[in-house]
């Protein structure tokens, strides 16, 4: 059992409510707005007071570990057991808006394995804000409840400096959502401060490998503005999230093909996740023969299925009333899988990265959604080996001018001087209306 300092009962607040054989250990300092040493934290122990020893003093160590909670501040030897043995050392995966609907998902599809595989034991350290404290604790309670083997700690807090200490993953799901009469512009400044911030606290704790992949929105832009506010991290390992695109494009061309998704392949978005965003139809194949080779109906390629793709999220708010959780942490877990399993031969997936070197004659300087290929090391290549025409050079240099647009309106958070908005017009994220 790691050892405890105790707080009497009459000392808890709401946001530290204790339940029957609980060990319970919550974060709430505020985030810093720079990287400073990590305070020593308390923990709280639901015990009698008879039951109570002396504090047993404990040194200040600037690498300590984040708040853990119930039985996941137990202390074990994997190593020791003979079913854990083999297993591979304890990763550790933080998650922003942890107590959110899409972090609601796809943690415990992160607990169960099916990312890293039976053999990898994951620590979950999951971020969220003085208003979510309790609902992240009821998340820690509910994977406590599931009994996932693979689930070895689960610590909770609301500073990004003391949740992202040593993470090699880090998912960045929380941000503002748009809402009514708020310009596109209004929406990158303020999401774009909350990642300018985890960028510096990523560059100050995290893994100098840290994989990261930027699903709150707009995420090509914040992923950008995150990966500079974090120089010493490499560029290339920061992803936005436009795998749930990819895969709601092979689903229409599968639909229309009349065959099962599984048969789409080498489908390529590319450009911003927004209305811009390009369904390449010209590269996809369906059971191996190009796409237009199958459908040849050019006019619904190019017009409908686009058009489906961009708006997708849109009417699925219209359907169900909010926009996708569930499909949304299907394609987080996607594009994890796609970096730590090798690529079938011939195909690659689509994930928004930094542009520069790219063989395609796209601006560099921004984070672009583009075809890639990867070893399964948690690398990536870009692909080289991919078709152009007019019209898919004129979709993706349309998508490019708003990113680069994007990029000068966020320049006061990369260290690019003043920001100034000239964006092309107000095109909508996808789920926006």
């Amino acid at each position: 059992m790691a050892v405890a300092e105790f707080i009497p009962s009459s000392s808890l607040t709401k946001s530290t409510s204790l339940y029957p054989s609980q060990f319970l250990h919550v974060s709430t300092h505020k985030p810093r707005l720079s990287p400073t040493p990590l305070r020593r934290s308390k923990i709280c122990c639901s015990v009698i007071s008879n039951e109570v020893q002396a504090p047993v003093p404990v040194a200040k160590e600037p690498t300590k570990k984040t708040e853990c909670f119930g039985v996941f501040c137990l202390t074990y030897d994997l190593k020791a057991e003979e079913e854990t043995s083999s297993w591979k050392k304890l990763i550790n995966v933080s998650v922003s808006g942890a107590a959110g609907m899409i972090a609601n998902h796809l943690l415990f599809k992160l607990a169960s394995g099916e990312v890293f595989g039976p053999d990898q034991p994951v620590a979950l350290k999951l971020l969220g804000s003085e208003r979510s404290i309790q609902a992240l604790e009821g998340v820690a309670m509910e994977l406590e409840d599931s009994l996932f083997p693979l689930l070895r700690e689960v610590s909770i807090g609301i500073d990004p400096y003391e949740v992202f200490q040593d993470a090699e993953w880090a998912l960045l799901i929380g941000a503002k959502p748009r809402g009514p009469g708020m310009e596109r512009a209004g929406l990158l400044d303020i999401n774009g401060q909350i990642f300018a911030e985890q960028g510096k606290a990523l560059n100050a704790v995290a893994s100098r490998n840290v994989k990261v992949i930027v699903v709150g929105n707009p995420c090509n832009t914040n992923a950008l503005i995150c990966l500079k506010n974090a120089p010493d991290i490499p560029a290339k390992n920061f992803h936005a999230l436009t795998r749930l695109d990819e895969n709601r494009a092979k689903c229409q061309l599968a639909l229309k093909a009349g065959v099962f998704y599984d048969k789409v392949s080498n489908m390529t978005i590319w450009g911003n996740h927004s209305t811009t965003q390009v369904p390449d139809f010209l590269n996809a194949k369906i059971n191996g023969f190009p796409v237009k080779d199958v459908i040849r109906d050019s006019k619904w390629l190019e017009e409908e299925f686009t058009e489906k793709i961009q708006k997708r999220g849109g009417v699925l708010i219209q359907k169900w009333g909010r926009s996708s959780a569930a499909s949304t942490a299907v394609s987080v877990v996607d594009a994890m899988r796609s970096l730590v399993t090798p690529t079938p031969e011939g195909d690659w997936f689509s994930t928004g990265v930094y542009t520069n070197g790219n063989p395609y004659g796209i601006a560099e300087d921004i984070v672009f959604s583009m075809p890639c290929r990867s070893k399964g090391d948690g690398d990536y290549e870009l692909v080289k080996d991919v078709l152009m025409d007019d019209y898919l050079r004129s979709r993706i240099k349309k998508s490019e001018d708003e990113l680069l647009a994007e990029k000068r309106c966020v320049a006061h958070l990369t260290g690019e001087g003043i920001g100034i908005c000239d964006l092309p017009g107000d095109t909508m994220l996808p789920g926006e209306m």
